[in-house]
């Protein structure tokens, strides 16, 4: 009984150590990495990658007014104001990730209502 145990384990782990190594073994081309790195450089040149997040969409006086605002209370944050024919919007805040934007998100609920966090585009 021992003696089949011990085959049946040896068994399993001999398949699935040839299982991992096989399926290693294709995906590991340099060519084909080198080629899916600069796909995704391409995609991120274009259509640009990251976060902001939004303290206001609406008229010029108003914005320049948040913006205003903001620069006061957060002054090491970046902010920016961009105009898309009728609104303007605030957006302040350059994150790689959507937690990042989150927790800075929670620090400026405090002075800003109605904020949301928006992927950036080129």
């Amino acid at each position: 009984m021992n003696i089949k145990l011990t085959a049946l384990s040896f068994l399993i782990v001999l398949l699935t150590t040839s299982y991992s190594s096989f399926s290693q073994n294709k995906t590991n081309e340099p060519a084909e990495i080198k080629s899916i790195i600069s796909k995704k450089r391409s995609f991120n040149s274009t259509y640009g990658f990251g976060y902001r997040i939004q303290l206001y969409n609406g008229n010029e006086a108003k914005a320049r007014t948040f913006i205003a605002r903001f620069k006061v209370e957060f002054p090491g944050i970046f902010s920016k104001l961009v105009y898309n024919a009728p609104e303007w919007k605030v957006q302040v805040g350059n994150y790689k990730t959507k937690l990042e934007a989150d927790k800075d998100l929670m620090k400026f609920q405090e002075k800003f209502s109605g904020i949301i966090v928006i992927p950036m585009g080129k």
